[in-house]
């Protein structure tokens, strides 16, 4: 699914509008009529209502949604904030469309702003997407207002005050659900803009397809079908070589944990042979505990100190529990520089890269890097909001011709291209030690099996997450744990296959 800018959204409301063709008021309408239909299946006749809207489309789009609910016998109040602008026609024709019985107060003044408590479900329509300047004024102590009710608040399109694709300041409404119109907003994905918006949506209010189909956009909000089609069919004759030959090296004294997780994934992701490379005192431990891996020992007991002739194989995976070590540096940069094809950088790799800027330039073209926020932060400098940590992604992929994968809510996926790719799986439980060594496994695993890097990014990402997702509904998100992400990624591929 293309994320789209407020400028292509706006577009794609006019072509709608000249080549359905239908009236604004009427598009209006059917947008309005969609948001209630949501609503109505989230909230029952039980539940008093109010609407709060601003003098625009959006809240032209609250007054019709205010006028559906109350003929479906909801208790429904509204409140028209006007701090003198110049109202939209179509919020003026649905203005004139309240029935006569539903109660309707206008806020002009500080004096007239209500604490919004008297009602259950609290309905912001303030402001939509077009918002191109922040909230200040009698709107901002509206807005105030409303993130001070008890009641639970859902936004219209988008939060009240959020911008939707730069960084935002002012006022804005923290919304507990977003029910959005045709596409997700590029601030839903963001950490430190998403916290607005609560439990999302996205309804489809009709939009004429033949814009979409025309459309670019550099971002991607990844979905199950697009998964499907990037994974590879399995052919009768095939055997364990078709399915590529990996390289794990991982785990150090007292970290041996991340490299068992990291071979059981890679296994499970569906490689055909995996070879782990492991310090000494992890040897016994990984021939006990993933049997169907071979080992190769370090010359050293407890570190990684001795890199393996890597040329036979078909994808390489580095980081996970290696320590980072004085030696362990040294046989990092001799791995880096003799292995060309494309590797998966994860963990202690990435931090003693960023200590080393040197290693930048030898990280092969094509590889995975997958950094949290903070492994992130390392490599590239501190931001000072979401826009600019994505940005930074997008730089680091171009600049390096690397996939960069940065870890957390909504895992983004940048191309050597620039192309952005948000996840659409996962959930809290999965943060939890040994998560981010599972994925590497999943990578590595794809990697090695002649997916590009790109596919086995997007793919190992939402795999991940899904099987997440299916452990969360086994066993809870509370009591989680890595290996339970491992072990429902079979459910997890036979999932994708049959959507």
């Amino acid at each position: 699914m293309r994320i789209l800018s407020t400028e292509q959204i706006r577009k794609w409301d006019a072509f709608t509008i000249e080549y359905e063709p239908i009236a604004s008021i009427d598009l209006m309408e059917r947008a309005s009529r969609t948001f209630v239909d949501w609503f109505y299946l989230k909230f029952d006749h039980t539940h008093t209502v109010t609407v709060v809207c601003g003098t625009g489309n959006n809240g032209g789009d609250g007054l019709a949604a205010a006028r559906m609910l109350y003929d479906w016998r909801y208790a429904v109040k509204v409140f028209v904030v006007n701090a003198g602008g110049t109202p939209s026609a179509d919020f003026s024709t649905n203005l004139k469309r309240l029935p006569e019985g539903l109660e309707c107060h206008e806020i002009t003044a500080d004096h007239e702003i209500r604490d919004f408590d008297d009602c259950d479900v609290l309905i912001d329509a303030l402001f939509g997407s077009g918002l191109s300047r922040p909230v200040e004024g009698l709107h901002a102590r509206v807005i105030d207002a409303i993130n001070n009710s008890r009641a639970v608040k859902v936004a219209v399109d988008i939060p009240s005050g959020l911008m939707a694709d730069k960084p935002t300041t002012g006022a804005v409404v923290k919304a507990d659900y977003t029910v959005s119109f045709q596409r997700p907003k590029l601030a839903f994905f963001l950490p430190d803009s998403g916290g607005c918006v609560g439990e999302w949506k996205v309804v489809d209010i009709g939009l004429h397809r033949d814009y979409i189909r025309q459309v670019e956009s550099p971002y991607t909000y990844l979905r199950p079908r697009q998964i499907r089609r990037i994974l590879h069919r399995r052919k009768k004759h095939d055997h364990k070589g078709t399915y590529g030959h990996a390289l794990l090296i991982a785990g150090s004294y007292g970290k041996m944990g991340a490299a068992i997780l990291a071979a059981r994934a890679a296994l499970r992701a569906g490689v055909g042979l995996l070879t782990t490379h492991i310090p000494e005192c992890g040897f016994p431990i990984m021939q006990t505990a993933v049997p169907e891996a071979m080992a190769l020992a370090d010359d050293d007991a407890r570190v990684f100190s001795s890199p393996p002739a890597t040329g036979s194989y078909t994808a390489v995976g580095i980081g996970p529990g290696l320590g980072r070590d004085s030696r362990t540096v040294k046989a990092l940069s001799v791995t880096l520089e003799a292995y060309a094809r494309p590797m998966v950088l994860d963990a202690d790799a990435l931090n003693i890269i960023a200590e080393n800027p040197d290693f930048f330039s030898r990280i092969p073209e094509g590889s995975i890097l997958t950094p949290h926020p903070k492994e992130f932060e390392r490599l590239v400098g501190s931001w000072s909001h979401g826009f600019e940590r994505l940005e930074k992604q997008r730089e680091l992929a171009q600049k390096l011709k690397c996939v960069v994968l940065v870890k957390g809510a909504y895992t983004s996926v940048v191309g050597p291209d620039g192309a952005v790719y948000f996840n659409s799986t996962g959930n809290p439980g999965m943060a939890t030690g040994g998560t981010g060594d599972v994925l590497t496994g999943i990578l590595t695993g794809l990697l090695a099996q002649n997916y590009s890097p790109v596919e086995a990014a997007i793919s190992g990402v939402f795999l991940h997450g899904l099987a997440g997702d299916m452990a969360k509904v086994e066993l809870g998100e509370d009591g989680l744990i890595a290996s339970d992400v491992v072990d429902q990624l079979p459910a997890a591929f036979l999932k994708i296959r049959r959507t």
